[in-house]
């Protein structure tokens, strides 16, 4: 007897084999046809019973999310819209489901709800659609990062420097915190926490990715990151997870090359892998269009959008020039703009990114050569002394996805930015190591991977594309 899942059922064509399966109900009419999944797919598999040869106390505890296993023959299905189904010939109750008290019944339910119930909303068509695109996504991510030479690299989660510079941190501590030791002039002693110093939850591993890029050559970090940020929104997590290249001897060309190579691999491979899925939250976002207004309706549907990122080539443009299209674009002059481009120098909103993408060059874009002053300290000085080596990835629907730089391989450059911007220089001892010691122009980039998970499914919201959210005044599960 063969144990089978409903995936590898649904694609054969092995009529008559005796199986195994085991799964959840969705469905159970007219006491005779169970729509059965297991998670293997977005589809069900129609299991046929004869409620006949059945007892009615078993056939009472067949209810939607009841746990069965069945025993059966595959049959070449005479019903529309399904090429097979299963025969039973023993079904046996694995565990109960309560139908007065399941919350994930056969029926439309609000995003906020099944956030309530995210130990459950897995159980829904549309999140394990996403789920699935998420762990396919992340094995894309490995397999291109594998193929093309590169070594992962586990950065530290508690960390004692703020890499962004942002301050936005989570503090890591094991002092008393209603009676913290205090030092003579009042301030906290944190020589005496766990690790003789103060310490955060890391924002990013690039710093210390450098370090073992400038060994290694090319490495990567995919891991858990964390933003103290006090925002409710719906591209805001405290809690997410960062992908984050470093490679020796690349330029800020080199670097967008590497971008826009990766981007399209990983969504070119879940286009190829994840056909059921994709197709399902294609047709999900259609009806969700027809429902809003006509100027609130996406211009692509989801499949046109992803073939969108993979077909085009990924327009360079920089900063100064984005800023002049800008400054001079119908929506900016009109004040049609929530936040109007007066001069450069601005720091652009998510409404100019997609307004370059998806109006004036209709393509995805690289912007470059940002105002030093808008960005971070470690990204390399241009030799005009007011633009830095930065790159920001750009797509439709969602704006900036990537950013990245070439790093400031230059020690005494390094020490003067960190002294301008008041960073303790010993703090960062290590990180200017690599400058002192064999030094090289090198590159990289950040790629927050719930984004990219967003962008692929469509979501509207990024609470929904991680399994359980952590967000300001959230921690549950």
């Amino acid at each position: 007897m063969i144990k089978s899942n409903v995936a590898e059922l649904l694609g054969s064509d092995n009529f008559l084999q005796e199986i195994t399966l085991n799964g959840w109900v969705r469905t159970f009419r007219a006491n005779r046809f169970i729509a059965l999944n297991d998670g293997s797919t977005i589809n069900n598999i129609q299991c046929v019973v004869d409620f006949e040869k059945m007892d009615e106390a078993t056939l009472k505890r067949i209810t939607t999310g009841a746990a069965i296993s069945v025993t059966g023959t595959l049959e070449e299905s005479l019903g529309k819209g399904q090429k097979v189904e299963v025969k039973v010939t023993s079904l046996k109750i694995l565990g109960d489901s309560n139908p007065d008290e399941y919350p994930i019944q056969p029926k439309k339910h609000s995003f906020e709800f099944l956030r309530e119930n995210a130990h459950l909303r897995i159980r829904t068509n549309t999140f394990g659609a996403v789920m699935r695109l998420r762990s396919a996504l992340s094995f894309a991510v490995h397999k291109y990062f594998t193929e093309n030479g590169f070594y992962n690299f586990h950065a530290p989660i508690i960390t004692g420097s703020d890499a962004e510079g942002a301050g936005e941190m989570f503090n890591v501590s094991t002092l008393d915190p209603l009676n913290p030791p205090k030092k003579e002039d009042g301030t906290i002693d944190y020589s005496q926490n766990f690790f003789g110093k103060e310490t955060n939850l890391t924002v990013s591993g690039q710093l210390e990715a450098e370090t073992y890029a400038m060994a290694l050559g090319k490495v990567y970090t995919f891991g858990p990151t964390f933003r103290a940020e006090n925002s409710n929104t719906t591209r805001h997590l405290a809690e997410f997870w960062m992908i984050e290249p470093e490679v020796a001897f690349n330029n800020l060309d080199d670097n967008m090359d590497l971008a826009e190579d990766f981007i399209k691999s990983v969504i070119s491979y879940v286009l190829a892998n994840c056909k059921d899925d994709i197709a399902f939250l294609n047709d999900r976002l259609i009806q969700e269009d027809k429902r809003k207004p006509a100027i609130e309706r996406s211009e692509m549907t989801l499949i046109e959008r992803l073939n969108f990122i993979v077909e085009n080539n990924f327009k360079r443009v920089s900063y100064t020039e984005a800023i002049d299209i800008l400054r001079n674009c119908k929506p900016n002059k009109k004040k049609k703009f929530q936040y109007i481009i007066n001069e450069w120098g601005a720091d652009l909103q998510s409404e100019h990114e997609r307004f370059l993408v998806e109006k004036h060059f209709k393509c995805p874009v690289i912007l470059f050569d940002y105002p030093a002053n808008i960005k971070a300290f470690y990204m390399r000085l241009n030799e005009d002394g007011k633009t830095v080596r930065a790159m920001d990835v750009l797509f439709p629907g969602i704006g900036e996805i990537v950013g990245g730089s070439q790093r400031e391989e230059r020690l005494e450059v390094l020490q003067q930015k960190i002294k301008e911007l008041n960073i303790d220089e010993k703090e960062l001892w290590w990180y200017l190591d690599t400058r002192r010691f064999g030094t090289a122009v090198h590159s990289g980039f950040g790629l927050g991977f719930e984004r990219l998970v967003q962008f692929t499914t469509g979501m509207g919201n990024i609470r929904d594309v991680i399994p359980y959210p952590r967000t300001p005044q959230n921690a549950e599960f």
